[in-house]
């Protein structure tokens, strides 16, 4: 019988989640599967993955057509949303009971337009904690500086936390103390704290793209000994932006004050790296998969990564190595004039428009998928 991959991955501590949901899966016996098989312990879903979702098939059209005339694009959303959300907890409940509250969670995403309202992001977190109503879902929250305010008052008020769009070190550095910060906040006011778990999901991918473009033009108008230099760096930046934040969580993760925590049964903030697909062709597929392996991380997947490191896929511990080679990577793109903290800004901009843009388009998506389907149910009747 030839290895699997995928539970080599498990085993060397890192925790494998779908970067995909939609309800065909969660009937038909796929998700079940990929728990067996595919040593799958969670789930993550967007405002993009549900507008794909939507999109396509009609596992959707018998719930938009019975639902309530008087619910707006809004809460149809979140209707479906919180129900498919639900179900797939229900399907990872056996993980989260055997891993003792540690996996097994299932991501729902609060909408971006409360990213830079700290009140609108803790209110609507609460609503989709209340609404979805199992331990083991996780509250998706941007990373921004209202959103890591967020992150302390939810983790202060139990409740589960995946801080999404992290690119800098800055921000996971204020991720990891807003979520240190909740649980001392809950400590202080002798609430349990063992059950209570939190992702940052740090991405990879979009990070090599942003800066590959920028090195291109380098490597477009400087001499051959330059453009030598700076073709040198391509690909390699996110990796080492992502190893310097996983060595930021095991600094942070130690010493008195963690203790203090652990102690009380508190769990590591674990990273979670996002986005990575392969977006460069000439890039080996799995690379920000095999890069990037370590104890006590997450790696969110596509169904299509997934397979590929299931078929080729190389487990190997590299998530701690070469620190220092890392810093080189990024010392030398700073001096070739490439600004990191000007590329993760721009990066987290965008991500927000881009989530945006999604979750606008899927309501007027699902806006008109309603008004086609009411009216073929009129026609039927009539």
């Amino acid at each position: 019988m030839s290895m699997n991959r995928l539970q080599a991955l498990h085993d060397a501590g890192q925790s494998i989640w779908l970067d995909f949901i939609d309800r065909t899966m969660l009937f038909d016996g796929d998700l079940e599967r990929r728990i067996r098989d595919d040593s799958l312990t969670g789930m993550t879903s967007n405002p993009t993955i549900f507008e794909k979702a939507l999109a396509e098939g009609t596992a959707y059209d018998a719930q938009l057509s019975g639902a309530s005339a008087d619910l707006t694009p809004w809460q149809l959303f979140e209707l479906i949303e919180t129900d498919d959300v639900r179900t797939a907890c229900d399907h990872f409940a056996p993980v989260y009971q055997n891993t003792r509250g540690q996996d097994g969670f299932v991501s729902i995403e609060v909408s971006p337009g409360s990213a830079n309202d700290t009140d609108k992001t803790f209110a609507e977190a609460e609503r989709l904690w209340r609404s979805v109503d199992r331990p083991n879902v996780m509250i998706k929250v941007p990373g921004t500086k209202a959103g890591a305010l967020a992150v302390r008052q939810l983790i202060a008020a139990g409740i589960n936390v995946n801080i999404t769009l992290l690119f800098s070190l800055d921000a996971h550095r204020s991720v990891i103390e807003a979520y240190l910060g909740g649980l001392e906040d809950r400590l202080a006011r002798r609430q349990p704290i063992d059950r209570i778990a939190s992702v940052a999901s740090f991405f990879v991918s979009r990070v090599d793209t942003e800066v590959d473009k920028r090195l291109d033009a380098g490597i477009a108008n400087g001499t051959s000994e330059e453009s030598a230099r700076l073709r040198s760096l391509k690909g390699t930046v996110a990796i080492a932006n992502a190893k310097l934040a996983y060595a930021l969580f095991r600094e942070q993760f130690s010493g008195e004050r963690w203790e203090v925590l652990a102690r009380a049964g508190a769990q590591v903030q674990r990273p979670l790296w996002a986005s990575t697909s392969t977006k460069n062709p000439e890039y080996r597929d799995v690379m920000y998969v095999e890069q990037l392996i370590g104890a006590d991380t997450v790696n969110t997947m596509t169904p299509a990564t997934i397979d590929a490191f299931r078929d080729h896929g190389d487990v190997t511990l590299t998530a701690g190595d070469d620190r220092e080679i890392a810093r080189g990577v990024i010392s030398d793109l700073e001096s070739a004039g490439i600004s990191l903290e000007a590329v993760t800004d721009k990066l987290l901009v965008e991500g927000l428009a881009s989530f945006t843009k999604s979750f606008d388009s899927l309501l007027k998506g699902l806006e008109g998928k309603v008004r086609s389907l009411r009216g073929e149910t009129a026609g039927r009747a009539g």
